[in-house]
């Protein structure tokens, strides 16, 4: 009996269950990922910031960082200039986690963080760097940063929407009135 037909009829699903597959894989990849700044998407970042919840409850932080003012460079600099600014955002919030840690971008002008080991310096170190000027083709938009952070090992039960709900409550605490304001 001569398998080679059968096995060539067996190999032709095969081969585009595996090209599926991969497309698929793709797709998935692209999803978690927000098109413009190449951070995490919520769905992205809640699998990841997890597990490495899990792996290290006692030395992670959360953080949620809020864009201040930045209605105002849509509305007075257009479109072009605030996704610069979110760009370059991304860029200083995933450099400054570096590998052992993750960042996002939650929607809007919302990004959130995890990270090992994040002393007040470190914290401080973001601060600095998001309060820099973005340069921009006509000027400089002016943008300041809100940050709440959550030690885990605060929580009574290490859990990121305990943490994410504690960096919340911690941002707003920063914004006086409720209104957007530059913590420095």
């Amino acid at each position: 009996m001569d398998l080679a037909p059968i096995l060539a009829a067996a190999g032709v699903p095969l081969v585009g269950w595996s090209t599926h597959s991969t497309w698929l894989y793709r797709r998935l990849a692209i999803a978690r990922r927000d098109p413009l700044t190449g951070l995490h998407t919520r769905d992205g970042f809640t699998i990841r910031a997890e597990h490495l919840i899990r792996s290290h409850p006692a030395r992670t932080t959360v953080l949620l960082i809020d864009l201040d003012d930045f209605k105002a460079v849509n509305d007075t600099h257009g479109h072009a200039a605030g996704d610069t600014v979110l760009a370059a955002t991304a860029a200083r919030i995933s450099a400054w986690c570096g590998s052992q840690g993750l960042a996002a971008r939650l929607g809007g002008d919302e990004f959130a963080a995890v990270v090992l080991d994040a002393t007040a310096e470190r914290l401080e170190a973001l601060s600095t760097a998001l309060l820099k000027p973005v340069s921009h083709l006509d000027g400089l938009p002016p943008v300041g940063a809100s940050i709440g952070h959550c030690h885990l090992a605060e929580l009574p039960v290490p859990s990121l929407t305990d943490a994410l709900a504690a960096a919340d409550r911690d941002m707003y605490s920063h914004k006086p009135d409720g209104r957007t304001s530059r913590r420095r």
